[in-house]
């Protein structure tokens, strides 16, 4: 009898002094500087959110690819603009021929000629369709013919020749190609931006995704030594027949289950980092299973009124500009297709100058002897055509009517679709733009209030938390009960983590709405 007095004795003083054990009190009592001792202890790669979306937009697939867009239709720009360069041509052409001949005005019985032809000048497209060429032709010409009263002999002519289409051409369709491709890279290039908008809010709620997953590891972690502290108290206290062997199996089942829980957590934290590793394009350190977040999520945001936010969204988005410049490129195929659907009426002109010289040669023909007096050098004759000594003009009009104009007004009828679909596309993203405000909208307008009721019931939580241990210690709680007390406490925890992350998050969707116009915290 006595040796059992005195192990309850002994049990009860060994309860006493677990009691008393300042690292228990820290964690029943004080959670947020247990979280905070958790967090320090995390081993990883620090990042701070500004350093992430800068190596998002170093790395990120998504930015390159748009950047390449970009780049590519101003590439594309470049050549429809080099439509309208002049350009310049020279051809040179050298010819030998023996011919043999039958007739006496001939010259010779195998008539040998040796022509060299060239060609030189500019061409240039006008962007109301008139197409323009100045160019120089030379022709010089040697022969074994007795009858040539030139030889060699000089030919040369000098031409501006004009095209100008007056129904197909002008700005409407001559310039469809280049005003196509100015359109497109302002369309390429505010989707280029909006897409690094777009990644910065994607990196920032990743960041902020890890950030929550940080604190509900150590929440997890927590509320697992809680459990080993309940379990320790439990057995201690079977051991001095205060309890029966009932509530050690549900502190045991309670700790297994958090071990258990930590493990999940675990597992999600190196999730998400690697996740927010995929986005940016970086690896933790050598040595570093994660990345870990050093920044922390601002308490409040300013709330500016819905409409102007909306109307802002609606005028300044910049993927909804890109689709409005879609819609402008299908109206200017559109137009540019109804001129080109009418019959082909082209005004063509041009003005001449002409010059002949060579070398004189006497020709008898029967008793006579003839000489011509039309000699002169290639510089001379040359000097005929810049002179314009021999002038020339031509005008006319050209006119093709395709009958029934089925392929003009067939493609008329399918780019007036494709700007129907073009329109209705805009339409529907300014909608699903709109709703995304609201949305947004809405949560970050209620994010302070959650916040504070997240924290009110964290607080709530942790005080029932504590009660509970004492009224367990003293006997009046049993561990089945405490237990739930300290899920109902993790649970606290996490909600105030997804509250606090889900405001951030908002404020982030808002930002890439408005394309980086809604202001963050360090601007107020």
């Amino acid at each position: 009898m006595r040796i059992k007095i005195r192990k309850i004795m002994l049990v009860t003083l060994l309860v006493f002094f677990y009691m008393l054990s300042v690292p228990q009190a820290q964690t029943i009592v004080n959670p947020d500087s247990s979280l905070q001792i958790i967090l320090n202890d995390l081993k990883g790669t620090q990042i701070s959110l500004l350093q992430s979306q800068e190596y998002a937009k170093e790395n990120s697939t998504s930015v390159k690819q748009a950047e390449a867009v970009y780049l590519a239709s101003l590439g594309v720009l470049r050549r429809e603009r080099g439509v309208f360069d002049p350009e310049f041509f020279l051809s040179f052409n050298y010819e030998d021929q023996k011919i043999p001949t039958a007739s006496f005005f001939s010259g010779a019985t195998v008539l040998s000629t040796q022509q060299t032809n060239t060609s030189t000048g500019l061409r240039l497209n006008l962007p109301i369709g008139t197409n323009l060429e100045l160019s120089l032709n030379s022709t010089k010409l040697k022969t074994n013919s007795q009858f040539a009263f030139l030889n060699p002999e000089y030919d040369a002519f000098g031409a501006i020749t004009l095209r100008q289409p007056l129904l197909t051409g002008f700005t409407a369709s001559a310039r469809k190609d280049l005003k196509q491709a100015e359109l497109n890279v302002e369309s390429s290039k505010a989707q280029y931006d909006q897409e690094i908008f777009k990644t910065n809010s994607t990196v920032e709620e990743a960041y902020w995704n890890l950030y929550a997953a940080e604190r509900d590891y150590a929440v997890q972690k927590l509320t697992l030594e809680r459990a080993e502290a309940v379990l320790k108290e439990a057995q201690l206290r079977e051991q001095a027949g205060l309890v029966g062997p009932n509530q050690v199996a549900n502190a045991k089942t309670f700790w297994a289950q958090q071990r258990l829980l930590l493990i999940d957590r675990e597992e999600e934290l190196d999730n998400l980092s690697d996740q927010l590793a995929v986005l940016i394009g970086k690896r933790p350190g050598s040595g570093s299973a994660r990345f870990l977040t050093i920044d922390d999520p601002p308490a409040n945001f300013p709330i500016e009124p819905l409409d102007g936010l909306i109307e802002y969204v609606l005028k300044n988005n910049l993927e909804l500009q890109a689709a409005q410049k879609s819609v402008e490129i299908a109206d200017a195929l559109v137009n540019a297709s109804v001129w080109q659907s009418l019959p082909r009426v082209d005004l063509v002109g041009s003005l001449t100058s002409n010059g002949l010289g060579g070398t004189s040669q006497d020709v008898i023909f029967a008793e006579d002897t003839l000489r011509s007096s039309s000699g002169g050098s290639f510089g001379d004759v040359l000097s005929q055509v810049f002179k314009r000594k021999f002038p020339g003009w031509t005008i006319g009009v050209e006119i093709s009517i395709p009958i029934g104009l089925r392929s003009g007004l067939g493609e008329n009828d399918r780019l007036e679709a494709g700007s129907l679909s073009a329109q209705q596309s805009y339409i529907e993203l300014s909608l699903l733009l709109e709703k995304q405000v609201r949305t947004s909208y809405r949560e970050l307008l209620h994010g302070n209030e959650r916040l504070e009721v997240a924290r009110d019931g964290v607080d709530a939580a942790q005080e029932q938390v504590r009660i509970g241990m004492i009224e367990f210690q003293n006997g009046r709680l049993s561990a089945f009960e405490l237990v739930r007390l300290s899920e109902d406490f993790a649970v606290a925890q996490q909600r105030y983590s997804l509250a606090l992350v889900k405001t951030v998050k908002a404020a982030a969707d808002l930002k890439q709405l408005t394309s980086g116009y809604y202001p963050s915290v360090e601007k107020q």
